[in-house]
């Protein structure tokens, strides 16, 4: 009985090889060329002693295990089906197969003789392990044919190769070309970002001493490398992994090797249980407030001077966001606040600082327009805001005069009834009227927005403020974070991290190589568009990344220059020598457009992008 999978025609190598040695016996082949006739990519295989041999070790009797006979030696494997190149091979095999046997006497009865067929089998054999192009579709061959597995070829069950990477690479490299070349300018906090292609990240990867070294100096100097238009081996680029380790690089302060200060909002369990020596020493406390005094303004003074474009203050509460004078279309100094409370604003208001509600007067100045159609229609424009507060005063944070409290119930006495009705006392009313003010507490639309001189007053605000520091907790005494692209005084350079890992997707066709690469730490928006900007060089202009936004910094979008008086529009320009490249600059000078909200996903296709925020 026949062993399922093998060929009736499928003969033993001990019996090749006596085919081969006699026939080169007859031929006057010496034996230094006999040992050539084998075929290239085999192991020699010796038959060693017969069964009947009277020396052969262990006795006679037992059938010896043959190390070639195994699926992969038949036709009809499937590694050996994946290598026929086209039909007519398949013809000349199948009709080697079909022709009729010699019959003969003797040990050789059971072999062909016709030793052209043998020549050819031969090279069939070494053309089908020599080829390397695999079909894309797979052949259809007879199913009467009884050399093949009948069921393998029934109808629907035909198996689809997987294609090569090759093919993959070739088809991702042309995808359709996206609406925009750039992508708005995102002034969020993100905390992660995963990017993934079909192309390999391992240039990324550990960078040489002298690349790392070479990164870092033009990361201080603030020099920038002109990439390669057509880089073909990233990992012989030296300008792109020198640029790679230029853009992770960051300035911090305060610095504290066993506490990540990023982010600082809702952190207390990252926090917990880590060493703070300065929670009980207010002498400790005060001498790390004086260091982080120094450098915040030591911060704002290289913004004043457009020689720092921006950063960011992150404490346990708030985000502060200060922006250079020709960023974000602002014609100066700017400065975004989230969240914020009843209780800062107030304290804001008492020294002296000028301030508006961006998202609130949006709002507002939306109702009046649409009060102004309805008015026009002939409806009374206040029907449906009966009840309501108005936004004026929440967007000033001023409340109605309370000089005639008691005007409300005048009508009481007339109807002489006012003894008798009690009355709401003076702190009652006063909480109904800022309802509308404490509700907008933490919310994204408490982003307070300060403008030019008043940005002075902020600082020291801030340096002064009590409440800016935690009193009790796991960030007690803390000073609050401060990041910048540039370096300032007290400030510590900081590097994020980067790690690429190779994983495989499952497609249509089989499967595919995915390739990531995964950034953390504070990523702020020059960073991202530098890594954008390399990567989209690096991997043929195709990839796709996954933003994690830090989300009370989203509303740090909103546009601040909408408002701006005819006087104020002047046109400052981007500020030069603030290190950051020109591109970057390009991008950040434009006026924000994406509101309230951050990009999430970002996609480069045929050098061209689209986003979701």
């Amino acid at each position: 009985m026949e062993q399922a999978g093998y060929s009736p025609s499928f003969k033993k190598p001990a019996d090749i090889m006596r085919m081969r040695r006699k026939r080169a016996r007859s031929e006057g082949v010496s034996p230094n060329v006999r040992k050539s006739l084998s075929v290239p990519g085999t192991r020699p295989f010796s038959p060693g002693p017969s069964l009947n041999a009277p020396n052969r070790p262990g006795g006679g009797g037992q059938k010896r295990r043959n190390p070639f006979a195994n699926i992969e030696n038949t036709y009809n494997s499937p590694k050996k089906r994946a290598t026929f190149r086209s039909d007519g091979d398949v013809d000349d095999f199948l009709n080697y197969k079909n022709r009729a046997p010699v019959e003969t006497d003797g040990e050789n009865s059971a072999h062909y003789a016709n030793t052209t067929s043998l020549s050819y089998l031969d090279q069939f054999v070494q053309e089908a392990k020599t080829s390397e192009k695999l079909l894309e579709t797979p052949i259809s061959i007879s199913k009467d044919d009884s050399l093949f597995e009948a069921d393998l070829f029934e109808d629907g069950k035909t198996t689809a190769l997987v294609k090569s990477p090759q093919h993959h690479a070739a088809v991702e490299e042309t995808p359709p070309v996206s609406e925009c070349p750039e992508y708005p300018a995102d002034w969020s906090l993100k905390t992660r970002l995963l990017f993934t292609s079909s192309h390999a990240f391992s240039w990324a990867e550990q960078p040489k001493a002298q690349e790392e070294a070479q990164g870092l100096t033009q990361h201080c100097r603030a020099e920038y490398a002109c990439l390669p238009q057509n880089i073909q081996d990233p990992r012989s680029c030296p300008e792109l992994r020198c640029g790679f380790q230029q853009a992770l690089q960051y300035w911090q302060h305060p610095s504290l090797p066993w506490l990540s200060l990023f982010p600082r909002i809702g952190a207390e369990r990252k926090f917990a249980g880590k060493s703070s020596p300065w929670s009980q020493d207010a002498e400790l406390q005060q001498s790390m407030m004086r260091e982080w005094s120094v450098s915040l303004t030591s911060l704002y003074s290289l913004l004043k001077a457009r020689l720092c474009p921006y950063f960011y203050l992150c404490s346990y509460q708030f985000t502060v966001l200060f922006r250079a004078s020709g960023l974000s279309g602002a014609p100066g100094l700017t400065a975004l606040l989230t969240p914020t409370t009843r209780g800062l604003r107030e304290a804001m208001k008492a020294d002296g600082i000028e301030f508006t509600l961006p998202l609130l007067e949006d709002k507002r100045k939306s109702k009046e327009h649409s009060d102004e159609c309805k008015s026009a229609e002939g409806e009374d424009p206040h029907s449906s805001a009966s009840g309501e507060h108005s936004d004026q005063e929440v967007d000033n944070g001023v409340d109605e005069d309370d000089d005639d409290d008691d005007s409300g119930f005048s009508w009481l006495k007339e109807m002489g009834v006012q003894d008798k009705i009690k009355k709401p006392d003076s702190i009652t009313i006063k909480l109904h009227k800022e309802r509308s003010s404490v509700c907008l507490d933490h919310k994204p639309e408490s982003v307070v927005l300060v403008k030019g001189a008043h940005t002075h007053t902020l600082i020291n605000f801030l340096i002064n403020c009590k409440s800016l520091v935690a009193a009790a907790g796991s960030q007690a005494g803390l000073p609050p974070t401060l990041l910048a692209p540039s370096a300032f005084r007290g400030a510590t350079l900081q590097t994020l991290k980067a790690r690429s890992v190779n994983v495989k997707t499952q497609v249509r066709t089989g499967y595919q190589d995915l390739c990531s690469l995964e950034v953390t730490g504070p990523i702020m928006p020059h960073s991202l568009h530098m890594l954008t900007q390399l990567l989209r060089t690096a991997q043929k202009g195709s990839f796709s990344a996954g933003l994690y936004t830090h989300e009370p910094t989203a509303v740090l979008n909103v546009p601040v220059c909408k408002n701006a008086e005819p006087k104020e529009q002047v046109d400052v320009g981007a500020p030069s020598g603030c290190g950051l490249s020109p591109a970057t600059l390009q991008q950040i000078v434009e006026p924000a457009s994406l509101g309230k909200s951050a990009l999430r996903q970002l996609h480069l296709r045929g050098y061209g992008y689209t986003w979701k925020s």
